[in-house]
């Protein structure tokens, strides 16, 4: 196991003003899509106990310039499963959804990549056995089909409802063979997920923002 430092920290969100850094950043990477009015309001599956909403800072500055939002499956159901049926096999197992996944303009090319390695690992503490997600632009299918995510319904797109009704190409991969896979693929990411130690990467925090009431509207 080798050490890496990096030129950000990764760490969960743990009070409003995380979640209001974490939207800032939604809509700095989603606005051009025009979500950026709906992404600047409190969102209510931040606020859900099986949310983990993750922000990457860089250490100079302190400013978030990159967030994921980590939802497993509990008593309410996925984002995904309000827009269409997961296949059997993944929607019989423990799940969950990533989304939220952006970075601001400019920002490191690994911030996205840890913030993956952040939802890997929560998960994977979690025992979560499939990750889900709907990505729109071929660059992000790139990003997930580089870390050995998988088509669902064909490759066809899917409109997401609470993703500005836009079309999204849904995504999973088996969290619980993810070594193996990564491995038997020779995929480049293999020691960056398994064999390295980053220290600025913590999913362990104090989770008192999933107790924290929705904010009301104004």
């Amino acid at each position: 196991m080798t050490t890496s430092t990096l030129g950000f920290t990764v760490s969960l969100a743990c009070d409003e003003a995380d979640l209001a850094d974490a939207r800032h950043v939604r809509v700095a990477g989603y606005g051009h899509h025009g979500m950026g009015e709906a992404l600047r309001a409190p969102d209510e599956v931040d606020y859900l106990p099986e949310s983990a909403v993750f922000i990457a800072r860089d250490k100079a500055t302190g400013q978030a310039v990159g967030t994921v939002r980590v939802q497993r499956r509990g008593r309410r159901r996925l984002l995904l499963e309000e827009c269409i049926a997961l296949p059997p096999e993944i929607g019989e197992d423990h799940c969950a959804e990533i989304a939220r996944l952006a970075a601001i303009p400019g920002a490191d090319p690994l911030v996205k990549v840890t913030l993956m390695k952040a939802t890997f690992l929560e998960c994977l503490a979690g025992q979560v056995q499939w990750m889900v997600i709907g990505a729109r632009s071929n660059a992000l299918v790139r990003v997930y089909k580089r870390l050995c995510f998988h088509d669902l319904f064909g490759g066809e797109p899917v409109p997401l409802s609470y993703a500005g009704g836009l079309p999204h190409r849904v995504l999973a991969f088996n969290v619980q063979t993810a070594e193996r896979t990564w491995m038997d693929a020779g995929n480049g990411l293999y020691d960056f997920m398994f064999k390295t130690w980053h220290p600025d990467l913590c999913i362990h925090a104090r989770r008192g923002i999933q107790h924290l009431p929705l904010p009301m509207a104004a």
